[in-house]
């Protein structure tokens, strides 16, 4: 897990020091921005499945992904390609329509206790199904690199690109996703099992994409409403002793057929410089 932080806060302030110390040309359509919002996980469809060695085997093989909303929030920090200067560089015009920014935000990512089985199997005979229930908390952190194109409505002196500007981005991403599971079952002979697996950070590669509107309140303050969706394919395995049998066991978590899809949806505020 700390490697995973350190790896985020190197590449973060990496691309914000490639921003920070553009031209002074470049602040004419730099802006930062904060952000709050809503994020729904899809129902992804995850398999998890646990072993027990020894004479009795409990196996898991159920589609969970029961993800509860959670509250999100991040910022942006960007600039437009126009003529007065990323890198000072004379673009042509229409290059003022993309631009590139950076995208950070944060939000748990959680699994409300949802019904699975337990297939129990000693050495010659298969017990049958039992019932058991499967909960995990996590979260999810994500640094996207972002290409944008826009478009502007209702230019005038004070804003002549245009008051409103729809936009898109699109770009990879780097998510950190955590997963701390909570197994409640029985076990072979009737015993009720409760066990923290444990936790693990993963850190993957993913794909982050933008719809937005961007409305010029003033000449340097906006107000940003967009949508965002994030695809990531995460793994977790633990290795952790069973609390009733003390065996030593093994469990696993693959994304289903759905990966693991990120809706969310957010209102931000940014100053332009």
């Amino acid at each position: 897990m700390m490697n995973a932080k350190k790896l985020l806060v190197i590449l973060g302030f990496v691309a914000l020091g490639v921003l920070v110390t553009l031209p002074g040309g470049a602040w004419a359509e730099m802006y930062v921005e904060g952000f709050l919002g809503g994020v729904q996980p899809g129902n992804s469809g995850d398999v998890f499945f646990t072993r027990h060695p020894g004479n009795n085997t409990y196996e898991f093989n159920n589609p969970i992904g029961i993800y509860t909303p959670q509250v999100i929030g991040g910022a942006k920090v960007g600039t437009w390609f126009v003529k007065e200067g990323f890198l000072g560089f004379n673009y042509p015009d229409w290059m003022k329509y993309t631009g590139f920014y950076l995208e950070f935000s944060y939000h748990r990512l959680n699994n409300p206790n949802q019904g699975a089985h337990t297939y129990a199997f000693s050495p010659n005979r298969d017990s049958g199904r039992r019932p058991s229930v499967f909960s995990s908390e996590g979260m999810a952190t994500t640094l996207a690199f972002m290409f944008a194109g826009r478009y502007g409505f209702f230019p005038d002196n004070e804003t002549p690109f245009g008051r409103l500007q729809p936009y898109i981005g699109v770009g990879p991403a780097i998510i950190f996703t955590s997963m701390a599971p909570r197994l409640l079952t029985y076990t072979y002979g009737g015993q009720r099992s409760g066990a923290k697996v444990g936790n693990e950070t993963v850190a993957n590669l993913g794909i982050c994409a933008d719809l937005g509107v961007r409305w010029m309140a003033l000449k340097n303050v906006s107000i940003d409403v967009f949508y965002t969706f994030r695809y990531v394919r995460p793994k977790y395995s633990y290795d952790y002793t069973d609390p009733v049998t003390g065996l030593p066991t093994f469990m696993e978590i693959t994304p289903g057929s759905g990966g693991n899809e990120l809706h969310s949806g957010h209102v931000g505020v940014a100053y332009h410089f």
